[in-house]
């Protein structure tokens, strides 16, 4: 079992970053915001922290027929910016969770700057251990969370627990394709001590052992491929472009670089997913 206190410190560091909060702040000013009248697109470079950004963020939600009265649990929240969409552009209430306390800090804050903190919420903790009763939620939403989780069924069970019977789980994920293994680093992870990969087959194997029906299961690895490609091209034309290496520091166009040939190379893959708990056990 991987999940000790000392291997989350280690993901947690690899997320790391001093001043987090003056660092984006700043950026946004070279950028031509004006950080007391910010918009919600005004952060969507930095705040969609998985591959497709915010067109991914958008294209998952359209699966899923959200509203106000809804409540959102979402895993690996970030800087808040899915949670954000989510309240706003359906006004239902959301909780992010991250293992990363200063992500959460710099989420609130942002959050507030944009209204929206009467909607969203967000608090440090572990997946694992989701710190909320049975059946709490309506949507358990994750992008890009769970590479890092080397034990995924207790994970699942988790999600499982605190969907409400009906509820669903709306994911996007990086898996392992049949190319071979991951060149490191890449935005997830700088070596193997903190990436768990797993084949498509071996995840929906998972899921449906944990009770789950899949209604959604849609590989959108070429269209992450074209978007890679061009946020490389996009990091070597303009180096200072408000973005993910804000988060990552000097790695990041390495971790592009090798993001694109695990791609191109087949060694990962990405699918977005809608799966749900059924009304009777």
């Amino acid at each position: 079992m991987h999940s000790t206190a000392a291997y989350f410190d280690t993901v947690e560091a690899h997320y790391g970053h001093n001043d987090l909060e003056t660092t984006i702040l700043n950026a946004l000013v070279a950028a031509g915001k004006d950080p007391d009248r910010l918009k919600a697109e005004d952060l969507a470079p930095i705040d969609q922290f998985h591959v497709r950004g915010l067109k991914a963020t958008s294209q998952l939600a359209m699966d899923i027929k959200l509203d106000r009265d809804m409540q959102v649990l979402d895993l690996g929240s970030g800087l808040g910016g899915a949670s954000r969409y989510l309240a706003k552009e359906f006004g239902c209430s959301v909780v992010g969770l991250d293992l990363n306390a200063q992500y959460c800090q710099v989420a609130t804050t942002l959050t507030r700057r944009l209204g929206l903190d009467s909607r969203v919420t967000f608090i440090q903790g572990n997946a694992l251990e989701i710190p909320f009763p049975d059946g709490s939620f309506d949507l358990v939403w994750t992008q890009h969370m769970t590479m890092n989780i080397p034990d995924k069924s207790s994970f699942y069970r988790e999600v499982y627990r605190v969907l409400k019977p009906g509820g669903r789980l709306a994911m996007y994920d990086i898996l392992a394709g049949p190319g071979g293994e991951v060149l490191f680093p890449v935005p997830w992870a700088r070596d193997t001590a903190t990436s768990f990969l797993v084949a498509s087959q071996v995840l929906v194997d998972t899921i449906t052992e944990t009770g789950f029906d899949i209604h959604i299961w849609r590989d959108v690895t070429e269209a992450a491929r074209l978007w890679t490609r061009a946020t490389q091209e996009r990091l070597y034309l303009n180096p200072g472009l408000l973005g993910l290496q804000l988060l990552l520091g000097t790695d990041f166009r390495k971790m592009v670089h090798n993001q694109f040939l695990n791609l191109q190379q087949e060694r990962i893959a990405l699918v977005e997913a809608v799966v749900r708990r059924p009304l009777l056990a």
